[in-house]
């Protein structure tokens, strides 16, 4: 038995031909950056996430990034984020010149604990980031209220979590912004490096536009320094035919969940609880287990795939 962590074949192949006509409409077209391919994915995607706007970017990363820039942030900055997430959370910060400060999780969740939140503000504090880690979201309502009580902006690091819900409320929609990757292992994969920006205001959205093709409107007119962060048109061609699939794929990994959950039921293992409210994508399914490393060792010889996040 060869069971893998992730098949990205079994998801391709009952697609490819939609998906290679798409392809080839952008390569007959040559529309290679951004342009119609790329603005009809982002027209789609806003009204999944249920925003206003969506920017197409280069990748989750680069969606990070781009949205703190457009909120100025900088050295001398504080941004509150969680202490266990991908490194890019943090790094974004850090590479603008400002501090992350952590703030623990929640050990049922793994996301953000609210509760710890408000200790952690000081006069510098600009951005809290909470992150939906491993396609759950974390408490936003809490959040939100800490937040909007000292007027600091919500950005939501949704990388794991499109099309997670709180309380009915998709990911990316309950923010000032929200944050996506399209990472090939996400629930939705680009063919490469993908991501997106969501939110409801005007200027953020067109300050981010501007920020993608380094802050010029038109040729050779810069209004701010940014960077390149542009989404390629063959990125968008691919995900615009993949989110039509996507709701049926997350129901397919909350069944998965399901089963496992029922096997699991009375093993020394801890599955991962979600919190009341949640509507989880199971961007993972990470479950706690003692004696890990036996464990790990056991489904190797099996021919089981798993990873340590």
């Amino acid at each position: 038995m060869n069971v893998k962590l992730l098949d990205l074949t079994a998801q391709y192949l009952p697609i490819r031909n939609e998906i290679r006509r798409a392809i080839d409409e952008v390569c007959d077209a040559q529309a290679l950056i951004l342009g119609p391919a790329v603005e009809r994915f982002e027209k789609k995607l806003a009204a999944y996430c249920n925003t206003k706007h969506a920017i197409g970017v280069s990748s989750g990363t680069d969606a990070l990034l781009c949205s703190l820039m457009a909120l100025g942030v900088g050295p001398g900055d504080e941004v509150i984020c969680p202490s266990f997430t991908f490194f890019a959370t943090a790094g974004c910060v850090a590479r603008l010149g400002a501090k992350p400060v952590f703030v623990d999780i929640d050990p049922r969740s793994f996301n953000i604990d609210p509760a710890k939140i408000e200790a952690k503000i000081t006069p510098k504090t600009k951005v809290i980031m909470p992150v939906h880690l491993f396609g759950q979201c974390a408490r936003m309502e809490e959040i939100n209220a800490i937040a909007g009580a000292r007027g600091i902006k919500v950005i939501e690091d949704a990388a794991q979590a499109i099309g997670a819900k709180r309380n009915g409320k998709p990911a990316c929609s309950t923010g000032f912004a929200g944050c996506l990757s399209f990472y090939p292992t996400k629930n939705l994969g680009a063919f490469g490096d993908a991501g997106a920006i969501c939110t409801n205001d005007d200027e953020f959205a067109e300050n981010c536009r501007l920020l993608r093709v380094h802050g010029s409107g038109h040729a050779y007119h810069h209004k701010f320094i940014g960077g390149m962060f542009r989404l390629a048109a063959i990125q968008a061609a691919v995900l615009e035919v993949k989110l039509k699939y996507l709701d049926e794929w997350h129901e397919a990994r909350r069944q998965n969940a399901a089963v496992y959950n029922e096997l699991l039921a009375g093993t020394k293992a801890v599955p991962p609880p979600i919190e009341e409210g949640n509507y989880s994508i199971y961007n993972q399914y990470v479950i706690r287990v003692p004696g890990r490393d036996r464990v790990k060792q056991r489904l190797t010889d099996r021919g089981v795939g798993y990873a340590v996040y």
